[in-house]
């Protein structure tokens, strides 16, 4: 099947193969016919498998077909920054010289650019929820136009504690409109949430926890004081174009990354401390590979979207199999090769056994041999700080 199957607009066509789209993907295939149809959508589908495309697409060509006005008609609810800002980017792609115009809104940064652009007049409006849901207290903008709504790694915003913000947003849409809510994962509060929120939807689901067949899987048997030694050892060991890394906490994917740049690595950081300057600094320096190792959180490198990475490199074993598959399904993509290392000591055993399992295969095991007086000499990670008392969830939940 090829993209002018769709029959989309003609210039969201000539946008497609400017972006160098060929095939469509599988969740693509599946989602953007439902989609055009105006049914709403229940897209199951990892980090990396094109979804987002899978919901621009239709989104754009129905908003080319309406009528416009200055009020948003579209609004498209991301966990993170970050990913707010590669929907936004792709929009400018799919969506260059429609006359189109959108708008990403988060916390971070000033509101008054973002309030600016809604008295300009925007169509979509992307949006984190805590930064929206201030701005419709503020009466700054209004939702009553919108006619689509998408809501992206649903899981996530569940996990970061959004769902009660979402349904404070959800309150204020009209009820007529085509809603497509993606998920990599379904968890039952979630699958409620979909339950209220979507009409008679048609479910598509893509490879939902089958890892990509282009990365190989390689375990190193390190011990949790030994692990920045291995770490260092194994990238001296392997030509590495670009490495995104992953810690469990913020404080040491920090730490770790200043531990790589004192060792003559262009290493960088992403993770809750860092202002959105900061993030954004980060971001670019990775993508545009001035840095050639991003260490973060499973949080922070949502939205990470750089089809270069050659390495992904779990520092920390994740807490479940389907975080593993999103953090490996980061390298090989668009039919490259790319290759996952796992640092795993004995507490990670069990864990290890269901990542086997899925995978079908066992790792393959490989041994580093660890400097001592390297390790010797590297500081201990910092202990993280005591947090003050969480406040009500809502707020908790901003970003």
């Amino acid at each position: 099947m090829q993209f002018n199957e769709f029959n989309l607009t003609p210039q969201l066509t000539v946008n497609i193969a400017a972006c160098g789209y060929q095939t469509p993907s599988p969740i693509q295939e599946q989602a953007i016919p439902v989609a055009l149809t105006g049914r709403d959508l229940l897209g199951l589908a990892q980090t990396g498998t094109g979804k987002t495309a899978a919901f621009l697409l239709p989104l754009l060509h129905h908003l080319l077909a309406g009528q416009r006005g200055n009020k948003p008609r579209a609004l498209i609810i991301a966990p993170t920054r970050e990913l707010a800002e590669q929907i936004h980017a792709d929009i400018g792609k799919l969506g260059k010289n429609t006359g189109l115009r959108s708008v990403s809104v988060y916390g971070g940064v000033g509101k008054f650019g973002q309030v600016r652009a809604f008295r300009s007049g925007v169509d979509i409006v992307v949006a984190c929820p805590g930064r929206l849901l201030d701005h419709l207290r503020e009466k700054a903008v209004s939702l009553a136009g919108i006619t689509h709504l998408v809501l992206d790694e649903a899981d996530h915003m569940f996990d970061m504690g959004f769902l009660p913000t979402i349904r404070q947003i959800l309150r204020q849409l009209p009820k007529e409109r085509q809603t497509m809510l993606f998920s990599a994962t379904m968890p039952q509060e979630l699958r409620r949430l979909a339950e209220e929120v979507l009409c008679e939807p048609t479910t598509v689901q893509v490879a939902n926890s089958v890892p990509t067949a282009t990365i190989a899987h390689v375990l190193f048997p390190v011990e949790q004081p030994h692990k920045a030694a291995a770490l260092k050892a194994i990238m001296q060991a392997n030509k590495m174009t670009a490495a995104l890394i992953f810690t469990r906490t913020k404080h040491k994917a920090r730490h770790l990354a200043t531990q790589l740049s004192k060792a003559g690595y262009s290493a960088t950081s992403l993770q809750g401390n860092l202002s959105q300057s900061q993030r954004q600094t980060a971001m670019n320096g990775f993508r545009e590979g001035r840095f050639k190792i991003m260490v973060a959180t499973d949080i922070a490198a949502r939205g990470i979207d750089v089809s270069s990475i050659s390495h992904v490199i779990n520092y920390d074993v994740p807490d479940s199999v389907e975080a593993y598959i999103h953090r490996t399904g980061r390298t090989g993509r668009a039919a490259k090769n790319g290759t996952a290392f796992t640092l795993a000591g004995q507490e990670d055993k069990p864990m290890i056994s269901r990542i086997e399992k899925t995978l079908g295969k066992p790792m393959r095991r490989e041994n580093v041999a660890i400097d001592q007086s390297v390790a010797d000499s590297l500081p201990a990670a910092p202990a993280p700080q005591r947090q003050r008392p969480r406040q009500p969830r809502m707020g908790a939940a901003r970003r």
